[in-house]
């Protein structure tokens, strides 16, 4: 869980023990027994160890005497669990939606830092490539067959590159330059795409080879827009990272990973390194 999920759940724990205290309530078990749920219930609610559901608010105003903050309780109960959302519930209707609602952010960002250890940026993808992802996803978390207009959707962002004055600063590990997604002509048409944009105006494409030193541990891919959002991929969900604390460690890592990265001639002779692998392989 973010750290920003669990400051906020654990701040609403201690706000539910005050009142449980102040409606008499001595201890846990006390309040328990009042609601018929176990003592390690109570604890791990209070605790923000375990999150608690909207019937369980009405439940706890209800036995406090606390009615009248049921509905504000239940508003930051809801905030928490948009801080920390589960792809299985984002994705539920299929994988279009999620493309949609990255384009409003996109549209507001002038300052973009990306880091991908393992794949290529969605901005910079191939319709090839990007097909090839949701039909990983699809299969996957076993969600409606939307590949092809969410591909759709996520090839829009790539009119941000060339408008305005935004700035890209993109960060890949060389195994992004191999991990094969679609076979070795995909994987082709998508080195040349990334030979073709590494030369935009605004466009800082760089790549942290395999042997290089690391200054610090690669860590899960993430998103950053300007010094305002943080978004953090993982297999089960997509956590927001909005304090201000928390963003400038992203910001430390970025550039700490930056310092193992290579950029211009060199960066273009690891992409083209990667092409003749593939077109060695589609040779056999």
């Amino acid at each position: 869980m973010s750290t920003n999920a669990l400051d906020a759940r654990e701040a609403l724990g201690a706000r539910l023990r005050a009142t449980r205290k102040d409606a008499g309530f001595a201890s846990g078990r006390a309040f328990a027994a009042a609601t018929g749920w176990q003592e390690s219930k109570v604890s791990r609610i209070e605790l923000g160890r375990q999150a608690a559901s909207e019937e369980d608010i009405r439940i706890w105003c209800e036995k406090t005497n606390t009615q009248d903050q049921a509905s504000e309780l239940i508003a930051t109960i809801r905030y928490i669990d948009e801080l920390w959302l589960e792809w299985k519930r984002q994705l539920e209707s299929g994988a279009e939606e999620r493309q949609s609602k990255a384009l409003p952010v996109y549209a507001k960002t002038r300052v973009f830092r990306i880091w991908h250890p393992t794949l290529v940026w969605g901005t910079l993808q191939t319709a090839e490539y990007a097909a090839e992802t949701f039909k990983q996803v699809v299969d996957f978390y076993e969600i409606p067959d939307d590949a092809d207009v969410a591909t759709a959707k996520r090839l829009e962002r790539q009119k941000y590159l060339t408008q305005g004055d935004r700035i890209f600063n993109v960060l890949l590990a060389e195994q992004a330059l191999y991990s094969n997604f679609g076979g070795s002509e995909v994987m082709r048409g998508q080195l040349d795409r990334l030979l073709a944009v590494i030369g935009l105006p605004r466009m800082s494409l760089g790549f942290i080879p395999r042997s290089a030193p690391l200054a610090i541990w690669p860590g899960n891919s993430f998103s950053m827009f300007d010094d305002k959002l943080v978004l953090v991929e993982t297999y089960s969900a997509e956590f927001t990272v909005t304090q201000p604390r928390e963003i400038e460690l992203y910001a430390k890592a970025f550039a700490t990973l930056k310092r193992s990265a290579v950029y211009g001639k060199s960066a273009r002779e690891l992409i083209l390194r990667a092409i003749h692998h593939f077109e060695q392989q589609s040779a056999r």
